[in-house]
């Protein structure tokens, strides 16, 4: 049970609102280019004048996906720009700690756009802190699930402009299985090995994890309509039942989308890191890791077969092995 002091407390921070945070630079065509680069994104509309100028944009435009990246504080942590807030958005989360829940994991982000954004303009965002949930207990542990939202403006003479709206929420917790402190290694010049972090399991999942342990892809299926779905959740989407129970997958499918995770390089994944959003035979799409296949040589909709791999001898994941057609 929580401390009452504490939700207390929690509450009458709810709703409060922390200043600007400027961006370094105005949007830029350099920038642009440099992370349509990196993230290989060669759509003209961002990186060829001739081209934007005859399209309906009549110029350049920002990626709608970097409206995060301009006010971004850079290398150095809390490194903004003169006359940002020098207020702490994230004070909730120090109060939760201070009170017994020191370990945070992010759980989702929410981008909406208003617009493109044009080179030369000149972005701020404010936070929100929106909501705090109720005390919760998962696989991971009991704690709080806390909901920030940053509205971003560009500035003009006339009145600042909406133009998107970032929701980036966390779960602040304490642990259920507070780690032990690891032992020292037999050679003691010898760097720790890191291992595959292990997902977080529920009374929801655990059937799935269970299911990958023994080799065979299971999907939740409603009983009432048969839907099924992925992620695994308590109640069917459509018909809002509760009974459900699962089916063995084909493990076949098509890439339906993909990313390239390059930064931050975390220890023991390969980089550059390609990961796929699969659409399974079935009809329901999942995401996992890639393997067997150089970056060039992904594609949208490409086949793919499940492909089972064990690490650190005792986790087992699905991946997916592009096939030939």
């Amino acid at each position: 049970m929580a401390d009452s002091q504490l939700l207390t407390d929690v509450r009458a921070l709810v709703g409060r609102e922390y200043g600007r945070v400027y961006a370094w630079d105005d949007v830029n065509a350099p920038m642009i280019r440099q992370w349509c680069e990196i993230m290989g994104i060669d759509n003209p509309l961002y990186t060829d004048p001739a081209f934007a100028a005859n399209s309906d944009q009549d110029g350049l435009v920002a990626p709608p996906s970097m409206l995060q990246v301009w006010c971004m504080e850079g290398f150095h942590a809390n490194h903004y720009p003169p006359g940002s807030t020098t207020e702490n958005p994230y004070e909730v989360l120090q109060l939760i700690e201070s009170y017994g829940y020191p370990s945070v994991v992010a759980v989702n982000s929410e981008l909406t756009f208003n617009r493109n954004l044009r080179p030369g303009e000149k972005l701020y965002y404010t936070t929100r802190l929106d909501s705090v949930g109720d005390e919760k207990t998962t696989g991971l542990g009991t704690g709080f699930f806390v909901t920030l939202v940053m509205q971003y403006f560009v500035e003009h003479k006339s009145g600042d402009e909406a133009v998107g709206e970032l929701l980036f929420r966390v779960f602040k917790f304490r642990p259920a299985h507070p780690q032990t402190a690891p032992q020292a290694p037999a050679d003691a010049n010898a760097a720790p090995v890191a291992k595959r972090p292990k997902p977080g399991m529920s009374d929801d999942t655990r059937f799935f994890w269970e299911g990958c342990d023994a080799g065979t892809l299971l999907i939740q299926r409603c009983t009432q309509c048969q839907t099924l779905r992925h992620p695994p959740a308590p109640v069917c989407i459509e018909c809002h039942s509760f009974d459900w129970d699962s089916v063995q997958a084909s493990g076949r499918g098509q890439l339906y989308s993909f990313v390239i995770m390059h930064y931050p390089e975390v220890a023991p994944f390969d980089h550059p890191n390609p990961i796929g959003l699969i659409e399974l035979q079935e009809g329901v799409r999942m995401v996992a890791g890639l393997t067997g296949v150089a970056r060039e040589d992904l594609r949208i909709g490409q086949p793919v077969q499940l492909e089972f791999q064990t690490f650190d001898g005792e986790l087992t994941l699905p991946l997916f092995r592009p096939v030939a057609e």
